[in-house]
């Protein structure tokens, strides 16, 4: 028998019922969700970090490859999504909604992986480089796929794609989550 459709994590399912409730429409595609989850499978032992919580999508996916060494930690700026989101992880002490500012996130680095969706992705991306553990894996999505390069956006330069492309402590490359979508995936050198 073979299968038309991939499953979708039960815990992803309820981060999505609660985006719907919530209104919230700005949740990770299924295709960076499978990435996220791939992941923080391969850090069976690490810190996983997430900016940009929304109503818990992502960090359902990440939860979904999470092994019972690692530690998952998020934040989300609106205190109504935060709680929501935390409702879904109630029973799993490896995981924690942070509320506030994305730089509550530094106290629980150096991050094996760090999904980068929210604060630090613009507005201090060299911080968020440094968040990083040696062999780190740093991933950004929301990119519109660019066959140029530098990689253009709209007409001018992807300073933000150029910026993670080019930097000298990251081993990067983007790749199309979609034909429509791309995400760029980097690791720490050193």
């Amino acid at each position: 028998m073979m299968m038309t459709e991939r499953a979708v994590p039960l815990r992803v399912a309820a981060a999505e019922r609660v985006a719907s409730a919530a209104g919230f429409r700005k949740s990770c595609l299924p295709e960076v969700g499978r990435l996220l989850r791939l992941a923080a499978a391969a850090k069976p032992h690490g810190v996983i970090a997430e900016s940009g919580t929304g109503s818990g999508v992502g960090t359902a996916w990440l939860h979904s490859g999470l092994a019972a060494g690692a530690r998952l930690v998020t934040v989300e700026r609106d205190e109504s999504l935060a709680r929501r989101a935390a409702g879904v992880f109630a029973d799993d002490d490896r995981v924690d909604v942070l509320t506030g500012d994305w730089r509550l996130l530094e106290r629980h680095a150096p991050f094996d992986v760090f999904f980068c969706d929210g604060g630090g992705k613009r507005d201090d991306p060299e911080r968020v480089v440094e968040l990083l553990a040696p062999g780190g894996l740093l991933i950004l999505d929301d990119f519109t796929p660019s066959p140029d390069w530098p990689p253009r956006f709209e007409g001018d330069v992807d300073e933000l794609r150029l910026f993670h492309l080019t930097h000298p402590a990251l081993d990067a490359t983007e790749i199309l989550t979609t034909p429509a979508s791309s995400a760029v995936v980097a690791a720490r050198c050193g």
